[in-house]
């Protein structure tokens, strides 16, 4: 039976990622392959459907994902995220730091991964709550919640952008739908879940060596306005094409916002756009700021991978047919498509910590259950984005991160990261659930 092929294979998943401690795109790989086998089809036919599968993926997502890392390299490099995250907390003045900086965290994380995030803000933190004199963790937990939220949910972050790429969903819905979920998960998650914690719980001693962010000179920074501007211009294009395409579908910049609108170009153009307001603008010279397109690239190749890695899956789910078979046997079920693609992200999600593979293994699986039952395909790359993000523990890089930036023990980390992350899941899964009731 074709289910038993597909549980096989996430076992041998789990066993190779967890057990054997094989890095997550060479798991993928050996998977899809024995799948494949499994399914009856040749070898020649396995090695063809994986090929496809790399391909396609890849085709879909490489500019994306790159320019969107060397959009929050510039966005670094130039001091833009520090200029929005002092003018924000000086904004919301010093009794409010905390939402500053929750909302801060969300607009620089929608152009920043979750790991540069980290390392751009954390610094800001210290440097923030000893001015404050507010403990550390009373602003660094909102803050890492709102970054690993909107890195879970909000296109154009490679998890939810290749998510949304194998249910075949609109980026622009997507983004618009992640946003409205985001905002009641990571205030929940973040400023409401630190209040249930004593002053001397948040406390902790900034660990050595990662106190010493890059001091920018006034001068040197580039404008609030500009700064917010570049971080924000891909959200503006995509929703903009999305909110066109929804109003009028066939009016005259139709055509104009299609264009401008599409992930891919919408990125070219915000890279374009940041190469002169967070680069020659500033004085730098041609030279360096292509030394940072250099350098954000470096850092993107195992990501791309991986999420090859889960569209080869996919795609062997498609061509020995099991994709069919899952949508046959779910087309009489009961059980919500979305619930089930949240449980089969969630299970994957604690068991091979990667939050990619989570939801790139849960979307190749449930898939067919779009056409199968006719649920929004962008509220199914949600639901599968929510299950990725859900209990962290030791197995995940995130885990060590944020343990290690805020210098707490596994069982703080655990109080407060695991917990933290768990209830973004659940919000997001309440949030999709109830979004499905009126789409």
């Amino acid at each position: 039976m074709p289910i038993i092929s597909v549980t096989i294979g996430v076992v041998l998943l789990l066993v190779l990622m967890m057990v054997c401690k094989l890095n997550a795109f060479l798991s993928l790989i050996i998977v899809s392959l024995a799948v494949a086998l499994l399914e009856g089809m040749t070898p020649t036919e396995a090695i063809g459907s994986i090929e496809s599968g790399l391909g396609g993926t890849l085709g879909h997502l490489t500019m994306i994902i790159i320019f969107g890392g060397i959009l929050g390299k510039l966005m670094t490099d130039s001091g833009g995220a520090q200029r929005i995250a002092t003018t924000m907390i000086s904004a919301f003045g010093e009794k409010r730091t905390q939402l500053a900086a929750v909302f801060t965290a969300a607009i620089v994380g929608i152009a920043l991964f979750f790991e540069t995030g980290v390392v751009v803000l954390i610094p800001l933190v210290f440097t923030i709550a000893i001015a404050a004199r507010v403990p550390v963790l009373y602003l660094g937990m909102p803050v890492i919640a709102a970054l690993i939220t909107m890195h879970g949910f909000v296109p154009p972050h490679p998890g939810p952008t290749a998510v949304a790429n194998v249910f075949e969903a609109n980026i622009g819905l997507t983004m618009i739908l992640g946003i409205i979920i985001a905002i009641p998960a990571f205030l929940l998650a973040g400023p409401v879940y630190t209040k249930f914690f004593k002053k001397e719980f948040l406390e902790i001693e900034i660990p050595k060596g990662l106190f010493n962010p890059k001091e920018f000179k006034e001068e040197e920074l580039p404008k609030f306005g500009i700064s917010l501007f570049t971080a924000l211009l891909p959200v503006i294009l995509i929703a903009l094409q999305t909110v066109v395409e929804l109003v009028a579908p066939d009016s005259a910049i139709a055509p104009i916002t299609n264009f401008i609108g599409n992930a891919n170009v919408a990125l070219l153009i915000s890279v374009i756009v940041a190469i002169f307001t967070l680069g020659l603008n500033l004085g730098k010279k041609m030279p360096e700021v292509m030394q940072s397109l250099s350098e954000s690239v470096s850092g993107i190749g195992m990501i791309l991978l991986i999420i090859a890695g889960g569209g080869a899956f996919k795609q062997v789910l498609v061509d020995s047919h099991i994709d069919q078979y899952i949508s046959d046997l779910m087309s009489g079920s009961s059980l919500s498509p979305l619930l089930l693609t949240w449980l089969i992200a969630a299970i994957l999600r604690i068991a091979v910590g990667s939050a990619t593979v989570a939801g790139m293994t849960a979307a190749g699986i449930a898939a067919p259950l779009v056409a199968a039952t006719g649920v929004s395909p962008e509220l199914m790359v949600l639901a599968a984005g929510a299950g990725s993000v859900t209990f962290s523990h030791v197995n995940d890089a995130g885990f060590w991160i944020y343990k290690e930036y805020f210098n707490l023990s596994i069982g703080k980390t655990i109080k407060t990261w695991s917990v933290m992350v768990t209830i973004i899941s659940l919000v997001g899964l309440a949030g999709v659930l109830i979004l499905d009731l009126f789409m």
